[in-house]
């Protein structure tokens, strides 16, 4: 099982959507995802996990890395509706408590936390991104 992926971007804000089980045969997929969001955007990128039906050590480590390559570059990770089994680190802390990554309850919530976006949106997903997502 893998994920699927959407990216979207806002004017200073992306928004990376995941789809499926982020398991350590996806992570190869997702740090492709995290690649192309750092290639076509600004500002931070929130991963929106609403899709998401779970994740394992593996992908939760890839998330934890995610973020230290996101700020290594100068931008910042959030997470919006993080999975029951829980975001990576304790508090908020990523990559031994190097990067500091908010989490939001939902995709909404980490958006209204960046509204004034009032620019076109523009979208790229990989091809069997579930249209009911």
């Amino acid at each position: 099982m893998t994920i699927e992926w959407r990216y979207t971007i806002h004017p200073g804000l992306g928004v990376l959507s995941l789809a499926g089980f982020l398991g350590q045969e996806a992570v190869g997929r997702f740090q492709g995802a995290v690649g192309w969001a750092l290639a076509r955007g600004t500002g931070p990128v929130v991963l929106d996990l609403t899709g998401l039906r779970g994740w394992s050590d593996g992908g939760r480590l890839a998330v934890s890395e995610a973020a230290l390559r996101l700020a290594a570059e100068g931008r910042g990770l959030e997470l919006a509706a993080v999975p029951e089994s829980g975001a990576p680190g304790d508090g908020g802390d990523f990559g031994d408590g190097k990067v500091a990554v908010t989490v939001h309850g939902d995709l909404a919530a980490a958006l209204s936390a960046h509204r004034d976006r009032g620019v076109e949106e523009r979208e790229w997903r990989s091809d069997a991104w579930p249209e009911d997502a």
